[in-house]
């Protein structure tokens, strides 16, 4: 059971792409490493019926269990829309900005959280109120996303990792996280770890 403090008391972490705060603390520097470690067994990904919603498109994403092998061929496979719907924008945009240099792993982890949050009912019901909620992002600036290169070959693969953690197409190695932080911090959450992907440790 998550502690009284950890959904109130909720502090913008000063150093960029920090994570999904919990709680006030102070950051500890500590070694890094890149490994997917699991503290739990993952939660089984039970894929949504939703479609056609306003986070999404109208056709259904493809499931795990379809053409794709892998999560890199699942993202090729996903379209790029010329207008990208704004909730998809907000999830594709904490994505870009959290985790772009970090493994396909590690980006759609982050992109789960989002959902999750989303659908959680212990935070706001859409992407971009999850996402511009006070004190959660640090890359937030003024209640906007900051400029995005959308262009780059960073943000077409947001663009796809939005879409399939939007549509549970792929299981994450964090299911039921609704919670992050960098590996270089150490808040002390009294929370439960799930798992480290990459750079970032994820706890429900």
């Amino acid at each position: 059971m998550i502690a009284m403090a950890a959904m109130t008391a909720i502090v913008l972490l000063s150093a960029s792409e920090t994570g999904a705060a919990a709680q006030d603390s102070e950051p500890v520097v500590r070694k890094t490493e890149s490994a997917v470690q699991f503290i739990s067994e993952p939660v089984v990904q039970v894929l949504p019926g939703d479609s056609g919603d306003e986070t999404g498109s109208d056709d259904p994403a493809p499931s795990q269990d379809g053409d794709a092998n892998s999560l890199a061929q699942l993202i090729a496979a996903q379209p790029q829309p010329e207008e990208l719907a704004r909730e998809l924008t907000c999830l594709a945009g904490a994505i870009y900005f959290e985790a772009r240099g970090e493994s396909l792993d590690g980006q759609l982890a982050v992109g789960r959280v989002v959902v999750a949050r989303a659908k959680s009912g212990r935070f706001p019901d859409t992407y971009c109120g999850v996402v511009f909620q006070r004190s959660q992002f640090s890359f937030v600036r003024g209640h906007a996303l900051p400029a995005i290169r959308k262009t780059s070959n960073a943000w077409r693969t947001a663009v796809a990792i939005a879409q399939i953690a939007h549509g549970g197409s792929w299981e994450s190695p964090t299911e039921g996280a609704l919670f992050f932080h960098a590996t270089w911090v150490s808040p002390g959450w009294r929370l439960t770890r799930v798992a480290r992907v990459d750079n970032h440790v994820f706890y429900r």
